[in-house]
């Protein structure tokens, strides 16, 4: 299992690299070219404490169900994983303001298509 989840985050580390969404050095704001679909995953370097309270506050708010056991988003059973889609269903569900990604400066907004198998990452 322990190896599961290190190859799990190593891959969501590599993917996430490739998919940053370029940053302006003022700030860090991003900048969006509009009508452009993003979406919204969690930092690969988030911490565990944060990606639960992120996971948490995200099901709080939207339907989490597709997280559950049985259904399209279950696997990888990883805490990231969880949180990255939970987090993208608020993100997507609050109008994809760049501050509906903040997450305590947790997450990430990205250009390319996260989803994954059967698991497609909603995009409104």
């Amino acid at each position: 299992m322990a190896g599961r989840v290190r190859a799990t985050l190593s891959s969501l580390l590599i993917l996430s690299s490739a998919l940053i969404f370029p940053t302006l050095a003022s700030g860090g704001a991003t900048k969006v070219v509009q009508g452009q679909k993003t979406w919204c995953v969690a930092k690969p370097s988030a911490d565990e404490a944060t990606l639960a309270a992120n996971l948490n506050f995200a099901c709080s708010q939207v339907d989490c169900s597709v997280l559950q056991r049985g259904w399209t988003c279950f696997y990888p059973d990883t805490l990231v994983s969880h949180a990255s889609i939970a987090m993208n269903l608020y993100y997507q569900s609050k109008g994809k303001n760049y501050w509906n990604c903040y997450f305590k400066g947790s997450a990430l907004i990205v250009t390319t298509d996260p989803s994954f198998g059967s698991c497609v990452y909603p995009y409104a």
